[in-house]
């Protein structure tokens, strides 16, 4: 293969926070076996062994949990390690981890800046709206040790991203939280939307009318940035802009289709998806099972086929080129509409001239940061 994108749970679905609205307590309280312990390096090694020399170009290694780095820095340091030996192809290795903070010391950021580790730290704005749904194991504040942990690789010079969930109350204060992203210096920002709970909506999901006003609104105060050249890097409007540029976006969700992901439990089980990492969709297990086992399971399940058909009102959007009717598990099964068409619609026609007029700029070779 060309490319691989692997996302591993080294310590399943186990943290040192409890997030009201974590996606993944949710799926893997719909489990059989919902927290797998911590992955065995052998189970590491296999993995890594059966992805990595087959693939030619590109190759992802990410790590996310729970709270990946409960298992331990000698773990990542044995993952490091393989991700070299393995390369025969000299393929181009992205290593990247998805965290709180709350773990990360001296000796955490000195191995992530050394290895080239890309992180992704979650923040949810400001101290109050980040306690509010964050919590700490130890009782403490989750979000001042987002903050030392920022501190800590900014010091030694790891890049990060600040990864933000847009659940209700964090997409009605979009304001103070750009403001505040701002006061920091924070320039790579990533804005998730949250995900409802499989069995139903929850207190901070977020209705349309809630992401249609906070997608303009988030639009509106980073194209006054963008139009003095000092934007952030927002991945949403990034990924929009470089497909009115010709470019092929770089997120799953505005992909429109699903893509060919492989995604490792603690145990060595598979599943196709961050967002079904559930029993029905389990492909298999690295250890037990080879790649090419893995991959036609993934086929015969039609994981990736499923997400191609299109609702009649889709082929007839105007908008259906940047919106691609989104991520499937955002979609409604019955409709097979995105539960934010309406939002999408919304900022497309009160903002689509502002963004395209972005990408003529940038066409142009005038900067936006």
């Amino acid at each position: 293969m060309q490319t691989a994108s692997i996302l591993v749970k080294p310590a399943s679905g186990l943290c040192n926070t409890h997030c009201d609205y974590c996606f993944y307590c949710d799926e893997a309280a719909h489990r059989e076996s919902a927290q797998r312990g911590m992955m065995e390096v052998e189970t590491l090694r296999a993995l890594i062994r059966k992805t990595l020399p087959a693939t030619r170009l590109q190759y992802s290694l990410a790590f996310q949990g729970g709270e990946p780095t409960l298992r331990g820095l000698d773990f990542f340091c044995a993952a490091a390690e393989m991700a070299r030996r393995y390369n025969r192809n000299n393929a181009r290795v992205t290593l990247s981890l998805q965290t709180n903070g709350a773990a990360l010391d001296g000796a955490w950021a000195e191995f992530l800046a050394e290895n080239g580790f890309l992180v992704g730290l979650s923040v949810d704005g400001t101290a109050a709206l980040h306690d509010r749904h964050r919590h700490l194991n130890d009782g403490g504040s989750a979000y001042a040790a987002a903050l030392r942990a920022a501190e800590l690789l900014d010091r030694r010079r790891v890049p990060y991203n600040i990864l933000t969930v847009a659940h209700r109350e964090t997409a009605a204060h979009i304001r103070e939280i750009y403001a505040a992203y701002r006061q920091r210096g924070w320039r790579w920002l990533q804005f998730i939307d949250c995900l409802d709970p499989l069995d139903a909506p929850a207190a901070w999901s977020l209705t349309p009318a809630d992401y249609g006003d906070f997608l303009v609104t988030l639009f509106d105060l980073w194209q006054a940035d963008a139009l003095r050249g000092a934007a952030p890097s927002i991945r949403l409007f990034d990924n929009w802009l470089g497909i009115l540029l010709g470019r092929p976006p770089e997120a799953c969700a505005q992909s429109g289709v699903c893509g060919i992901q492989y995604i490792v439990e603690a145990d060595g089980d598979v599943y196709p998806c961050d967002f079904y990492a559930l029993d029905a969709w389990r492909l298999g297990n690295i250890r037990a099972d080879t790649l090419a086992q893995i991959d036609e399971k993934r086929s015969a399940l039609g994981f990736c086929a499923r997400s191609i058909p299109l609702p009649a009102q889709c082929a007839a959007c105007p908008w259906l080129r940047l919106c691609r009717n989104g991520c499937y598990r955002q979609r409604d099964a019955e409709t097979g509409l995105s539960k934010y068409c309406a939002s999408y619609r919304l900022f497309f026609e009160q903002r689509g001239d502002r963004l395209a007029a972005l990408a003529q700029r940038i066409s142009r070779g005038k900067p936006l940061a």
